[in-house]
């Protein structure tokens, strides 16, 4: 006897859809599963044993062969410990044949006791079921407001095998309307709090308009990470469909936090120095999304730059020219998406306090050379702003009131890419007239600036034009612009 019903995998932050077929032969009684299986689908034989069991149904003593098609796929995780049950159990005949379980789209992983725990990569499931026309899907009870999350999609939970007995209220309870869950995530803090620093408030601005990387360079406590962490607060909130993009990214890599739904805010990632490269860019078993991947459409800050790791901090080179990651392996090509702001920390030499007002600096200048060269060139060519973050003096700290507020700042910044989404080629290499471009020339001369450095002049530019609602660019504009270019307090 044979029965089919559907599953998913996700290959990259896609689904793909997954056909379970069992088959009850002739023959000694086994348990083959076919298919390119990891470890843990060959596991599933006995959490399904022992969950079929101790839910009040026989486990066939036939020959049973389990195939996970397409063949040619690896199909990884517990997930389809639900969908070979219920296959099972169709073609043993325990449970009712039913158009809801046979078009239905299973994942979920069994416990010994039958109940079902929740998977990562529900959000690329139920897109992948919406995408072929196929439903309802069956999850977890711990993924239903994730599953929700997506319009269009009948959605049931399952807390036990026990409840596919009653196979006609199971499919009315289905059927009940069910509200989308909120969307989950706190704001970003408010750029109210920051206490002067008034220049590097207007360089997030402009990093924030134009989608350019930071880099601020400054002594311990003079509030790079504090400014650095106000940035989402200032970019536009997602759509419904970036918000989708972004929460299936936390859901395949199992970081959207359970019962909740859709990431409404802009991420913000900040990994530690020491992680890896492929913790960063992404790769591994699967492979895994990284943190510039984590930090799609949002922010990504690497405090303490030069303590990364250089094969790290050199792979982040595809990314921040193209928006994207490739991971290559056997056979195969994973993209991922990595389109974000980077804003990176440092301080200006080992002991961190070189230039500062009220501490002398105990490095030598070879050690501030070696200190620098940590962060090679390219690396730095990439990046469109860099300043100099001063420490605040004290009378600054104990200031009463507050800055200017996040929403203020978001208002400018949503104009500024309003004017720049409604001019052609709002990305391209914009063009200088009279002194604009002779004072981009004479600057290119004396600062050396490579051709990447050149462009990336411009569209700061152009960028600070259209904050100040410009049709064109100033000398005023490619002056401030070449301010961030060579304000940094390189040896």
């Amino acid at each position: 006897m044979l029965a089919r019903v559907l599953s998913c995998a996700t290959v990259g932050i896609q689904g793909l859809l997954v056909e379970v077929e069992a088959d009850l032969g002739a023959g000694l009684p086994t348990f083959a599963i076919v298919g390119l299986p990891d470890a843990a689908i060959r596991e599933s034989r006995e959490r399904v044993l022992a969950a079929l069991r101790n839910t009040g149904f026989e486990f066939p003593a036939r020959k049973i062969t389990v195939n996970l098609a397409p063949a040619h796929v690896r199909k990884e995780g517990a997930r389809f410990d639900l969908p070979i049950a219920v296959a099972l159990l169709l073609a043993s005949g325990q449970i009712p044949r039913h158009t809801a379980l046979e078009e239905g789209v299973f994942v979920g992983e069994l416990a010994l006791d039958g109940s079902l725990r929740g998977v990562r990569g529900v959000l690329a499931v139920a897109a992948a079921a919406r995408r072929e026309g196929w439903g309802p899907l069956w999850v977890a009870r711990e993924n239903l407001a994730e599953a929700r999350a997506l319009d269009g999609m009948a959605v049931h939970a399952l807390d036990s095998l026990a409840e596919l007995r009653g196979d006609e209220s199971v499919v009315r309870a289905r059927r009940a309307p069910s509200p989308a869950p909120a969307c989950e995530g706190s704001p970003p803090p408010d750029l109210s709090e920051v206490r002067g620093q008034s220049l590097a408030r207007r360089v997030l601005e402009i990093a924030a308009a134009g989608r350019h990387n930071v880099l601020f360079v400054g002594p311990p406590g003079a509030g790079k990470t504090m400014l650095a962490r106000r940035l989402p607060g200032i970019l536009p909130p997602l759509s419904r469909d970036e918000a989708v993009e972004v929460s299936t990214i936390h859901s395949v890599a199992g970081r959207l936090r359970g019962g909740g739904g859709l990431i409404e805010h802009p991420p913000f990632r900040s990994p530690h120095h020491t992680i890896s490269e492929a913790g960063l860019v992404g790769g591994g078993r699967g492979p895994m999304p990284g943190e510039v991947t984590l930090a799609h459409r949002g922010v990504l800050f690497l405090d303490e730059l030069p303590e990364f790791h250089r094969n790290a901090i050199e792979a982040l080179r595809q990314p921040l020219e193209e928006g994207f990651v490739s991971i290559t392996r056997a056979g195969s090509a994973t993209i991922f998406p990595a389109s974000f702001v980077m804003v990176a920390a440092m301080n200006p030499c080992m002991c961190g306090f070189r230039g500062h007002d009220r501490r002398s600096c105990r490095c030598a200048p070879e050690a501030v050379t070696r200190y620098w060269s940590k962060i090679s060139g390219p690396i730095l060519d990439r990046i469109d702003l860099v300043l100099e973050v001063r420490a605040l003096p004290l009378g600054d700290l104990f200031e009463q009131g507050q800055g200017e507020p996040s929403a203020s700042v978001r208002a400018r910044v949503l104009d500024a890419r309003a004017r720049a989404a409604a001019r052609p080629r709002a990305r391209g290499n914009p063009a200088l007239h009279g002194e604009a471009d002779a004072i981009l020339r004479r600057a290119a001369e004396a600062f050396s600036l490579s051709a990447r450095g050149l462009l990336r002049v411009r569209r700061v530019a152009r960028t600070i034009a259209d904050l100040e609602g410009s049709a064109e660019v100033g000398p005023p504009h490619v002056s401030e612009a070449l301010q961030y270019r060579a304000s940094a307090p390189v040896p």
